[in-house]
């Protein structure tokens, strides 16, 4: 991997493991469904004036209905389910579970498509989920919680998410696999703003948020999502997907430290011993290891 390479998949793993801090410091103001919206908004009007300059409108309307679903289960409901889970959880601790989505990916695989996994990667989902009852059986990152209950469902939520990513990708994959990756991103984008505007209005924050919070929301839509698919597909382009999702393995460790650096989160050694698992777990359920 050239050097070039390598510094934009540590640039993509930064972007992406920074959502988690600035849903952190924009949820408690927005709300979780507020904040996907301005979120998703944001990213589609970067991310349509593209896709016209490319000519690929006509790509958008062909696939519309896909490309709503995928908007709805890929981005609207993940980001309000992170958005809830920030609330309740550290932000080191949400990114860490967001490496789960492999996971998902591979066992939906397996239950959905057929695709049964050899004995590898079917250790692999085992050690991941092992991974995530350890995080959880430890308590990291819930004592911030005035429930205990509400830091199980923060962890809940988390893995919902993580489960829509997984039904997403293999999804895609079957049904969109011939649209541009730009028109996949703007156009499900688009279709995630206009499902959440409503919900976001009904919602929408009694008290104006802060401008540290708006700051927050717009990095997500600009940095976060825009950005990150943009620099995302050049990497595809370059190094295949199959070097590309290698990203997912470095987002964690971005995560705990943007949560540590700016929000003083713990860094404990089981958050440490849990997310090694998950992480081990996932390279061996995703194939990215051969032993």
């Amino acid at each position: 991997m050239r050097a070039r390479d390598a510094a934009e998949l540590l640039l993509l793993a930064a972007l992406w493991g920074g959502s988690f801090l600035f849903m952190k410091l924009g949820a408690f103001e927005f709300g979780s469904t507020a904040l996907a919206f301005v979120r998703v908004a944001v990213a589609a009007a970067l991310l349509l004036p593209l896709v016209a300059q490319r000519g690929q409108w006509a790509a958008l309307r062909q696939h519309g209905r896909s490309l709503a679903l995928v908007g709805v289960v890929n981005s609207a409901l993940p980001f309000i389910c992170f958005g809830l889970a920030v609330q309740s959880i550290t932000a080191g601790t949400t990114s860490v579970l967001n490496a789960t989505a492999p996971l998902w990916a591979a066992l939906i695989a397996w239950l959905w498509l057929g695709e049964r996994p050899g004995r590898l990667r079917l250790l692999g989902i085992g050690i991941g989920f092992a991974g995530v009852l350890l995080l959880a059986g430890d308590k990291v990152g819930l004592r911030q919680a005035q429930q205990p209950m509400q830091a199980v469902l923060a962890i809940g939520a988390c893995l919902l998410a993580t489960g829509c990513y997984g039904f997403s990708a293999n999804y895609t994959r079957r049904n969109l696999a011939t649209l541009p990756a730009l028109a996949t991103a703007a156009g499900t984008q688009a279709w995630a703003a206009i499902v959440l505007a409503v919900p976001a209005l009904l919602t929408w924050p009694a008290s104006p948020p802060s401008g540290s919070a708006w700051a927050a929301a717009i990095a997500l839509g600009v940095l976060c999502t825009a950005l990150a698919y943009l620099l995302y597909f050049r990497l595809i382009a370059r190094l295949g997907a199959g070097r590309a999702i290698a990203v997912t393995y470095v987002i964690p460790l971005f995560g705990v430290f943007w949560g540590v650096v700016f929000l003083g989160e713990a860094l404990t050694p089981m958050l440490l011993v849990a997310g090694a698992t998950i992480l081990a777990g996932t390279a061996l359920a995703s194939g990215a290891r051969r032993v």
